[in-house]
């Protein structure tokens, strides 16, 4: 029972996520990237990195979690995935070179940068049993859980 009377301002309707606290999600995700590398999207190469974070959803049920990133372009002989603690660590390196040729003109295009990206996993999760799939620039990473330990009835004695 809650002591407040009104829902939670995180879910809209059961079970979904309502509008403006996704908007606040969003926000509080664009500051911190500006926080943690300020002038990223400008073009100079004075502020330009070669680091970058990759978009990463993490879904629960009762049976497994869900870790879908984002790594378009990304040769999946690059991506590390390992576990470490309660840890999901991500780590990769993008390179591609694209190159037009045409009448009157030569293009050549090279993108590179490496990523590392940390995931909290929730208790309960068999790092021993992990899926992993990449398909169409998305890496999904199915974690399934261990079943919980039943409580056991221990019996007081009198003496």
């Amino acid at each position: 029972m809650s002591l407040i009377p009104w829902r939670n301002k995180r879910e809209g309707r059961p079970g979904e996520m309502s509008p403006m606290f996704a908007l606040r999600s969003e926000v509080d995700r664009l500051f911190d990237s500006f926080l943690r590398e300020p002038f990223s999207s400008l073009d100079w190469p004075l502020w330009r990195s070669d680091k970058w974070t990759p978009a990463v959803d993490v879904a629960e049920n009762d049976k497994e979690v869900t870790v879908r990133a984002e790594l378009p372009g990304i040769d999946p002989k690059d991506i590390d995935v390992a576990v470490s603690g309660n840890q999901l660590v991500l780590r990769g390196e993008k390179k591609e070179t694209s190159e037009i040729e045409e009448k009157g003109f030569h293009q050549c295009e090279t993108r590179y940068g490496s990523f590392h990206r940390t995931v909290p996993l929730p208790e309960g999760v068999d790092t021993e049993n992990v899926d992993a799939q990449y398909a169409h620039g998305v890496l999904t990473l199915r974690l399934a859980k261990t079943a919980p330990a039943a409580a056991k009835r221990i019996e007081v004695k009198v003496k």
